[in-house]
């Protein structure tokens, strides 16, 4: 019963956000509540050490990572007011369709290549909060521009932030970084025309034609084939960021051939662009520049508790201080200074329910991985033996589904799946893909993502209904991935 016990306060919230129609924070409370009546009261489970330190560690991580979270999402959400005031959006929302009147295409500008791009560039649920408003001012009803968001950018999550959340499994397992980015890219590859398919579909009112097929395949070739090629070659730094830049570039030229479009006006849409140019230009500088990520990375809030609970922050490292620099910079160079001011108020007044939500589903996360709980869905899941591979992606979603990460996922659950693959006599190299694939299309269910997302559009309490028009499109891919992994297993 350990196991059934562990998942069900996953599953209740599940349940409570998807069928129930529950807000994020009212289901995290209750999956919560269920997980500390287990860790203290259900045999097989309970913290380490007395019981008062151990829910005061797991308090203090679950509001640091709050804080860190929300540092994200303020100014995210403060880009989006600013960017409506001024205008930029309507221009933005105009420049585009100027290239292509389909509303399906639209989609695939903005929530694939457009997020994809961002994903590589700075991750952390950046590419669903810029994403998701551009896609709303195109017209979108907000549920449905949240949903194509987290769709759209999710085959690139495995490589974002400049790669960080396969980097973390390199450095966990000591495995060459082509030997995890190339299997992991290769598996988006053969299913990421999945997550293509399914956005463009729920773009549109009706079912897909022959023309949606073939923009489909272009788009979804454009993207896979350079990030085979620089996941194989280079690593996994690139493939989303380089994959998306190359491919989106690629798209947009077909695109006007094929509409016989005038390009756009960059030059007038440059103040618009602006902050986006100097956000990109931020994250690759300090992500890609030794001497300037060592010099970003240095200034960092590090905390430790009772040898097991802790925190870092890295504040001019973190993606929403660079956010928070585009913003500022982009307005100020272009003589928008009071629009920016004006936009911090109504901000603000937007971040408590977000703040609610997100303590609550990050203390749930913390219950779960102190209290024991995590530990024996994982040792339960290890025990398939030589089908466990059918069931690895599962566990990354499962990961990052809690804690809202896929770079926490790796973290995680990166050695048990190599633990795994060694006791079943099984290349380490597959299940290590199979942990991040999964970890990556975790991405388009987890509360966090949901709430982020949704806080940048205006939304409260609607998280359950972008849930389901996500949920079946996550089970689909993970058990085709399941597939995949069982595949690679035999072949690497």
């Amino acid at each position: 019963m350990t196991p059934v016990l562990a998942a069900l306060p996953l599953l209740l919230v599940l349940v409570a956000m998807g069928a129930g129609g529950l807000s994020a924070a009212a289901a995290g409370s209750i999956g919560l509540a269920v997980a500390l009546f287990l860790a203290f009261a259900a045999a097989g489970f309970g913290f380490d050490g007395p019981a008062l330190p151990a829910l005061g560690g797991t308090a203090a991580e679950a509001a640091f990572s709050t804080l860190t979270i929300l540092w994200i999402i303020f100014p995210a959400l403060a880009l989006y007011e600013y960017q409506s005031r001024s205008g930029a959006i309507a221009r933005i929302r105009d420049a585009l369709t100027g290239l292509t009147g389909d509303r399906r295409l639209q989609a695939v500008l903005i929530a694939w290549f457009f997020g994809l791009f961002i994903e590589g560039a700075a991750g952390f649920g950046t590419p669903v909060a810029l994403a998701a408003p551009l896609l709303a001012g195109l017209g979108y009803p907000p549920v449905r521009a949240v949903a194509l968001a987290l769709l759209g950018h999710a085959a690139g999550v495995s490589f974002g932030a400049v790669g960080t959340p396969t980097l973390v499994q390199v450095d966990l397992t000591g495995l060459a970084p082509t030997a995890i980015s190339g299997p992991v890219a290769t598996m988006h590859a053969i299913l990421g025309p999945v997550l293509l398919l399914s956005m463009m579909r729920l773009a549109g009112d009706g079912p897909l034609t022959g023309r949606d097929l073939r923009w489909a395949g272009v788009a979804a070739l454009a993207f896979i084939v350079p990030s085979l090629a620089l996941a194989w070659t280079i690593g996994p730094e690139l493939p989303s960021l380089g994959g998306a830049f190359i491919g989106g570039a690629a798209f947009v030229w077909l695109l006007l051939r094929a509409e016989h479009a005038a390009p756009p006006d960059v030059r007038r849409l440059l103040p618009d662009l602006l902050p986006y140019l100097i956000i990109l230009a931020l994250v690759l500088a300090t992500r890609l520049l030794p001497g300037l990520q060592d010099i970003a990375r240095a200034p960092a809030i590090d905390w430790t508790l009772a040898g097991t609970f802790r925190g870092r922050f890295e504040p001019l490292y973190h993606p929403g201080t660079l956010l928070l620099l585009g913003l500022a910079l982009g307005a100020l160079l272009t003589g928008r200074g009071t629009a920016a001011r004006d936009a911090m108020g109504p901000t603000l007044a937007r971040l408590l329910p977000v703040a609610l939500a997100l303590l609550a589903m990050l203390a749930l996360s913390r219950v779960m991985v102190h209290g024991g709980l995590i530990t024996a869905l994982a040792e339960a899941a290890a025990a398939l033996g030589p089908f466990w591979p059918l069931a690895a992606p599962l566990l990354g979603v499962a990961g990052t589904f809690v804690t809202g990460s896929a770079t926490a996922s790796n973290i995680l659950f990166t050695e048990l799946q190599t633990a795994a693959a060694a006791a079943l006599s099984l290349p380490p190299a597959a299940l290590a893909a199979a942990q991040g694939f999964g970890s990556a299309i975790g991405n388009v269910v987890a509360p966090h993502n949901i709430i982020a997302g949704s806080a940048t559009v205006g939304l409260t309490n609607e998280e359950g209904p972008i849930l389901r028009q996500t949920l079946a499109v996550a089970a689909l891919y993970t058990a085709l991935g399941g597939a995949l992994a069982l595949a690679l297993a035999r072949l690497l």
